[in-house]
């Protein structure tokens, strides 16, 4: 079992590449687009074949006549109009059925063989092969404006155009008169089916009516309901009185007890019900003169003198009496108190009575508005419906046609429609059996385009989309890196390096740039120091990408090995215009130090390379050798990055054995080019390889069509920023590599001189 590489372990598990099986997402429209404009001339092809048989036919087939007239509809039936001018609610109900369902059951009506079945025997004698089926399918109805219906028809023969018009316009005309006696008799029924009933609701509110002004003793509850006001207000004035009445007389007859009930007051009492009591005042005036006479006799008599003991005596005799007539007056008083007292009882109980009355009075009217709103419905629907039936049978003497001819079938016309129809249809099918050839021939060659293709095929990281280099792909066998890097930078120039012209940047070498940084982003922390490489097939571009991503790196600073691992068919040396006397192969199976092999880049003083040497006839022997094992161990510590370029996953173990001791692998994938079957075995093998710590970092997109290959306009002077790379620390000032005694390359460094 081959040995898992040590630093293969320290990458994070998430980039491991995920095996779970997922269901394939529907065709997006960028797929739709893709595969359209892939198959373009196939979409054309068949679009113009179709529509051209379209046209073809439309020329050679025979003209189709067609003519049409116009007629005028009734929308509503008899039967609802009866009931529109009856009940308003039902009107607007039954109004929306017919809105709805008019048109519908009208055409229908229409094309039925009740309606047809007459024209089409009367064309007969003249059209034997005519037949109610024929008429039908020629005849055209459609809806113009509002009750207005305008009928078609069309055929090869304009005389049985013309002739089948004017039998379906006589026919339609006589269909409405028909149907408009039928609605007049079926409406005389509707009307005298309900007759009965509308009389029976009629007598039976009557009967109530009757009942209730029986029952309550009354004509009109309006006329009862005033009259019991002012009852009710006249007795509630009397109350008031009666009440002032009593608590005047109940003051009175207090004050009176009061003074009566001492006998020293009883001369001197003054309550104002004895001021009116003429005997009372008469015996008091009468005992007011003794008074004076005994005060005038005192002067000229002696208190024991006969004539005023006469006066006295008379005096004594008239207080009796006065103290008599002031209790027959508080007895008179306290009598009316009594009297007033039963009247106000006696008007509380009427009060009473009448508000009961009011109260009863109201349940009774609302009881009788009811009765009364019910009789005059029910005499109304039965008035109008005795109006109606005496209409209809009106109407039913009458013979004049409902529906109306506006505009009779004129002289028949070839048909442009259908030569317009016919090419519409041609190029409409023609274009999607074009779609739909090139969407199924996309599908079948099952090859990939896109880079969101490649990424939901691998599930896997999208570390980098390399374009397509028209330019670098028509150039010769041999790569000038120097040709695609700019080089032009003070740092450089400095160093006394060959001076190249200052040129834009291109998107080309910007995607490798971009693709070495998401590799050393994928594992911050730990550094990426060896890489493997590979394609699911041949010619995916793997060598290109290998090649371009180790200058990529070397261009920022990094001491860089590209190692040819593809012991079947190495290619770098021939890519980069190097010799292969040693390499690989030599340095594991001879015991040649792999410093003697190593050469450097003649256009990156930071870019070596390690060819593969002779081919060996058995690279899995090599490569799964211990000192193989031991030689990665070694490069790996000896440079900044290792790239490997590894012969492709598809029936080879190479690569595997490689990834196991390394970081990781990079998967190349060529849009336009790789397989989905292909790409989706190589990723089964890697699953079946995962015993093997086989990491897998991600997957870059090559030869993108769909990206401009144009500058982004950032010239590379002193003052930009892209200019500025780091300058390897083993440079002398002839841009040379200094002479260090523990570096294991000073011999090559020497000999890339």
């Amino acid at each position: 079992m081959i040995r898992v590489g040590r630093d293969s372990q320290s990458l994070p598990t998430a980039y491991t590449p995920p095996f779970e099986d997922d269901d394939e997402g529907g065709l997006d429209l960028s797929q739709l687009l893709g595969a359209i404009r892939r198959r373009f001339l196939i979409v054309i092809g068949l679009a113009t074949v179709v529509a051209s048989a379209a046209a073809y036919k439309a020329a050679t087939d025979t003209p189709v006549y067609q003519a049409q007239f116009e007629i005028l509809t009734e929308p509503l039936t008899i039967e609802t109009q009866v009931i529109s001018t009856t009940n308003p609610q039902t009107l607007s109900s039954r109004e929306e059925i017919v809105a709805v369902n008019a048109d519908a059951v009208k055409l229908k009506l229409l094309t039925s063989p009740q309606v047809l079945e007459p024209v089409a025997e009367k064309l007969q004698s003249q059209y034997p092969g005519i037949s109610y089926e024929a008429i039908a399918r020629g005849l055209n109805i459609k809806p113009s404006d509002l009750d207005i219906l305008v009928v078609g028809y069309q055929s090869t023969d304009p005389q049985l155009v013309k002739a089948v018009l004017d039998l379906v316009a006589e026919a339609y005309l006589e269909y409405s008169l028909q149907v408009r006696q039928t609605d007049i008799l079926k409406g005389i029924k509707f009307v005298e089916d309900q007759l009965p009933y509308l009389q029976d609701r009629v007598e039976t509110q009557q009967e109530r009516l009757q009942g209730l002004r029986q029952k309550y003793n009354l004509v009109d509850p309006g006329t009862t309901g005033q009259q019991l006001a002012t009852q009710i207000s006249s007795i509630e004035q009397q109350r008031l009185d009666t009440q002032l009445q009593l608590r005047q007389a109940q003051a009175l007859y207090t004050n009176l007890q009061q003074q009566l009930a001492n006998p020293s007051t009883t001369e001197t009492a003054s309550a104002s019900v004895l001021t009116q009591s003429v005997r009372y005042q008469a015996i008091l005036s009468q005992l007011g003169a003794i008074d004076n006479e005994i005060a005038k006799g005192s002067v000229l008599y002696l208190e024991e003198s006969p004539e005023i003991k006469l006066l006295q005596e008379q005096r004594e005799q008239l207080v009796p009496l006065l103290r008599q007539e002031g209790e027959q007056v508080a007895r008179d008083l306290a009598n009316q108190i009594r009297e007033l007292e039963a009247r106000y009882e006696i008007l509380t109980d009427t009060l009473n009575r009448l508000n009961q009355q009011v109260k009863q009075l109201s349940v009774t009217n609302r009881e009788y508005a009811d009765i009364q709103r019910e009789l005059t419905i029910a005499t109304e629907n039965l008035n109008q419906f005795l109006a109606k039936r005496e209409a209809f049978k009106i109407d039913a003497a009458q013979r004049e046609q409902p529906w109306q001819l506006l505009t009779p079938a004129g002289s028949p016309k070839p048909s442009a429609a259908s030569v317009k129809r016919n090419l519409l249809l041609g190029g409409v099918l023609g274009t999607l059996l074009g779609l739909g050839a090139a969407l199924a021939i996309d599908k079948l060659s099952n090859i990939l385009y896109t880079p969101k293709e490649i990424k939901d095929v691998a599930r896997l990281p999208l570390l980098g989309i390399i374009p397509l280099d028209k330019n670098l792909k028509n150039q010769d066998t041999t790569v000038d890196i120097g040709r695609v890097f700019l080089r032009n930078t003070p740092d450089v120039l400095s160093l006394g390096m060959e001076s190249r012209p200052q040129q834009l940047i291109s998107v080309f070498y910007e995607a490798f740039r971009s693709l070495f940084t998401n590799i050393r982003l994928l594992s911050p922390d730990t550094p990426i120091r060896s890489v493997v490489i590979s394609s699911a097939m041949p010619g995916e571009g793997k060598s290109t990408i290998a090649i371009y991503l180790a200058q990529a790196a070397a261009e920022q600073g990094r001491r860089v090995l590209l190692v040819d691992t593809d012991l079947r068919h190495p290619s770098i040396h021939n890519r980069l215009g190097l010799a292969n006397m040693q390499g690989l192969t030599d340095v594991i199976s001879t015991d040649i130090d792999f410093n003697h092999v190593i050469q450097q880049s003649p256009q990156e003083n930071n870019l070596f390379v390690l060819t593969a040497g002779s081919i060996p006839p058995d690279p899995i022997r090599v490569l799964a050798s211990q000192k193989m094992q031991d030689l990665i161990a070694q490069l790996r510590s000896a440079f900044d990055l290792v790239v490997y370029d590894a012969p492709p996953l598809t029936g080879l173990a190479d690569a595997y054995l490689l990834a196991a001791e390394t970081n990781g692998m990079v998967l190349v994938a060529s849009l336009g080019q790789v397989k989905r079957s292909v790409l989706e075995n190589a990723l089964d093998q890697l699953k079946e390889h995962s015993n093997f710590s086989t990491p897998l970092l991600g997957v870059v997109a090559n030869r993108a069509k769909n990206v401009p290959l144009t500058s982004y306009g950032y010239s590379y002077s002193s003052s930009s920023s892209y200019s500025q790379k780091p300058v390897a620390k083993n440079l002398n000032n002839n841009g040379e590599l200094q002479k260090e005694a523990s570096s294991p390359l000073t011999f090559f460094r020497k000999k890339s001189k």
